[in-house]
C-alpha cells in the first residue's frame, strides 16, 4: 500500500506543484489576483485529484483482489490527497519564502483598490486595511501559513476520495454470482 500511496501522491504533488510554481513564478503578474488565478489553481487540482482515483483503483486490483471496502479505499485516497497536500503546501512555502515574499504586501494592495473602486467609505477601507495587517501578521506564523494552505487542495482531494471510494467499492453485480438454472441450462 505504501508504494502505491507514495506513487500516486507524488504524481498528484509533483502535477500540483509544477502548475503553482509556473503560474505563480512566471505568470502572477498577468494573471493577478483575479479569478484567473482561481481557475488554473482549482483546475491543477482537479486533474491531480484524478490521481486519487487511478490510486485506489490499483490497491483493488493489485493488493486487495479486485475488491475493496468503503473504509479501506477512503484510506488509501485520503493518504495519496494528504501526500499531494504536503507537496503543494512545501511548494507554496518555497515559493512565498524565496520568490514572492511580498506576497501579503501585494494582495493587501489589491484589496485595498478593489475596495476603493466600489465606492466603498473611508471608515470601511480603514477597518479593511486593519483587517489585512493583521492577516500579514498572522500570515507571517509559520504554523498559521502552513495550515491556511493546507486549506486550498485538501477539500477537493476529500471530495475525490469520498468519489473514488464510493464508485470503486461498490459490490460487483450479478455476473459475478451464478444463477440458480445458468449451470443446468449450460450442461
Amino acid at each position: 500500500m505504501r508504494k502505491i500511496v507514495l506513487t500516486f501522491g507524488l504524481i498528484a504533488g509533483a502535477i500540483l506543484s509544477v502548475v503553482m510554481f509556473v503560474s505563480m513564478v512566471f505568470f502572477h503578474d498577468q494573471i493577478g489576483f483575479e479569478s484567473g488565478g482561481y481557475i488554473v489553481g482549482y483546475a491543477s487540482m482537479v486533474v491531480a485529484f484524478l490521481m486519487v482515483y487511478f490510486g485506489v483503483r490499483s490497491y483493488r486490483d493489485n493488493v486487495a483482489g479486485g475488491r475493496v471496502g468503503f473504509g479501506r479505499a477512503f484510506g488509501v485516497g485520503l493518504l495519496i490527497a494528504l501526500v499531494a497536500s504536503v507537496c503543494y503546501v512545501a511548494t507554496w512555502e518555497v515559493i512565498y519564502h524565496q520568490f514572492m515574499p511580498d506576497f501579503s504586501d501585494k494582495y493587501a494592495a489589491y484589496e485595498l483598490k478593489k475596495a476603493r473602486e466600489s465606492g466603498a467609505s473611508e471608515d470601511a477601507i480603514a477597518a479593511q486595511t486593519r483587517k489585512l495587517a493583521q492577516f500579514k501578521e498572522m500570515y507571517s506564523n509559520p504554523v498559521y501559513n502552513v495550515g491556511l494552505t493546507f486549506l486550498e487542495p485538501l477539500p477537493v482531494g476529500l471530495i475525490f476520495t469520498l468519489i473514488s471510494a464510493g464508485v470503486l467499492s461498490r459490490k460487483r453485480k450479478e455476473e459475478e454470482r451464478p444463477l440458480a438454472g445458468a449451470t443446468a441450462r449450460q450442461a
